[in-house]
């Protein structure tokens, strides 16, 4: 059989390319948007104007990231939590269909751990370093694309303009902090496992200890920050 015949036949009789393959790995990239202001007319009229105080989350397969902030040096202040759990004293708005990324999940989960690295529990500030600039970081290293600018436009109001910062945005609600588990926390190994542990740990804390009182934590300013924008930390949520 003349050897340009089998070149053709072994072409045809191959498994798919690396482009099919690659495709395999697809996956999307999904912004979860939250509304911090107490529902009601205020919060109506600036969510339609497009200037809400607002906590987003990246969500990747079964696990939704964000950032907050916490009192504790050295440790990251990015967690995950499962996706549409809404952060204390918010309200669940909507969902963007950001963008793709053809990343394997040991490339997602070194980036994720290289950005968390870089968003310290103690470096949050509402206005210049928040879970909106987390989630636009994130986004930009996963898909090369910002996330959209007015997730963050109450803070560059906020920045230009202070005295215009509604008092509604630092009124703590009555819980303590958001619900999720630390990048920093130990995990067993597999994510399944991991969503176990941590829904375990939540059930014991309900059981066997009293309700979380409300505290004074301030962001890198010195700002009252509220409690949706409060990472929790690993193993104990308390925030002295």
């Amino acid at each position: 059989m003349p050897s340009s015949s089998r070149t053709s036949r072994d072409k045809r009789s191959r498994p798919a390319s690396s482009n099919n393959s690659r495709a395999l790995e697809k996956r999307e990239i999904t912004i979860n948007i939250y509304d911090l202001l107490p529902p009601g007319k205020l919060s109506s009229v600036l969510w339609t104007l497009g200037g809400g105080l607002l906590h987003s989350g990246v969500v990747i397969g079964d696990k939704e990231y964000a950032y907050g902030g916490h009192g504790r040096k050295g440790l990251t202040g990015v967690y995950w939590t499962k996706p549409h759990v809404e952060p204390p004293g918010g309200t669940w708005r909507c969902s963007l269909l950001h963008g793709f990324t053809f990343r394997s999940d040991t490339e997602i989960a070194a980036l994720i751990k290289e950005v968390s690295e870089e968003f310290q529990g103690t470096s949050y500030n509402l206005l210049t370093n928040n879970c909106n600039h987390f989630t636009n970081t994130l986004c930009e290293r996963l898909t090369n694309k910002p996330a959209p600018a007015w997730l963050n436009r109450a803070a560059a109001i906020g920045l230009a303009l202070p005295c215009v910062v509604p008092k509604e945005w630092c009124s703590p609600p009555d819980f303590e902090t958001a619900e999720g588990e630390l990048l920093d926390e130990d995990e067993p190994d597999g994510e399944d496992a991991a969503m176990l542990a941590g829904e375990q740990r939540r059930r014991e804390r309900e059981r066997d200890t009293p309700p979380p009182r409300l505290v004074n934590v301030k962001d890198s300013s010195g700002r009252d920050m509220p409690p949706a924008e409060r990472a929790p930390l690993p193993h104990s949520r308390s925030f002295g």
